[in-house]
């Protein structure tokens, strides 16, 4: 569920895998959700020729239909009021610039071994279907459940069976309704700039991922707006060249370089 050490070391992190023979279960809801709806007996970092694409799902957070004007005046407290699920601060804020779901999307590249192209990421506010895959064939498997972390973690726990996890189960008749849209990259330009992070690959979503830790805790400060959280990860991003991530010291070269960079940023932005 540490998505971020994922994100940041990405292929070295699957080689270091893949060479000591070690089975990687995914916690984050959404990578479990795919990891179930993957064939039998799958590992992470298996190439599925079979799978056409991911569906990765995500609520929208709190500001999914809110007026765009609007969005510049959002307050912190405003933005970790999760309509779904109960987080920390910082994963609430992610969750309201969709960043968190650009962290994901990243990671879903790393753990299934599909391009970005492959990655369709579907709002769906219910938070009932945590993820999709579909298949060449036309089928379409989704994994459903309440929006309950005790589900995801009893599966790795109990893995290759099931024990009772504790969750609430989904009671079907309950859910009147559910809702499918396709996110709105200028509402969200965070989902932008990390499809543009894990694109570019190297040391790219390292600086990513800095950036918008250094950002969003400028924002939770009120030192910057909501709106400038993407403005200063995009800037960070021009500021450093792209690069391969050949080793750990090379990746935390970027994270700290980002860092800084993202200070300089935001100051000039006081």
């Amino acid at each position: 569920a540490n998505k971020e050490a994922l994100v940041m070391s990405g292929d070295l992190f699957m080689e270091a895998v893949a060479e000591s023979n070690a089975q990687l279960l995914p916690i984050d809801s959404e990578h479990n959700a795919i990891f179930q709806c993957m064939p039998a007996g799958y590992q992470a970092g298996e190439k599925v020729p079979v799978a056409r694409r991911i569906l990765l799902t995500a609520s929208g957070g709190p500001f999914r239909t809110m007026p765009m004007e609007q969005l510049v005046d959002v307050t912190p407290a405003q933005a970790v009021a999760h309509p779904n699920w109960d987080m920390g601060q910082k994963i609430s804020v992610d969750s309201a610039t969709m960043m968190n779901k650009g962290l994901e999307m990243i990671e879903a590249c790393l753990l299934f071994n599909m391009s970005s192209d492959k990655i369709q990421i579907v709002l769906h506010p219910q938070s009932i279907i945590h993820s999709m895959v579909d298949y060449v064939d036309g089928t379409v498997l989704a994994q459903m459940g309440n929006p309950d972390m005790r589900i995801p973690i009893a599966h790795a726990l109990a893995m290759p069976e099931r024990f009772e996890s504790g969750a609430e189960p989904l009671n079907i008749f309950d859910v009147k309704r559910m809702d499918f849209e396709e996110p709105d990259l200028e509402r969200f330009p965070c989902l932008r700039l990390a499809y543009q992070a894990i694109d570019a690959g190297g040391i790219m979503p390292t600086v990513l991922n800095a950036a918008n830790e250094i950002a969003v805790a400028a924002f939770l400060q009120e030192r910057i707006r909501f709106t400038d959280i993407a403005k200063v990860i995009e800037r960070c991003m021009s500021l450093i060249s792209e690069g391969r991530a050949e080793n750990l010291d090379v990746v935390l070269d970027a994270d700290r370089l980002a860092r800084e960079h993202s200070e300089e940023i935001i100051s000039e932005m006081a």
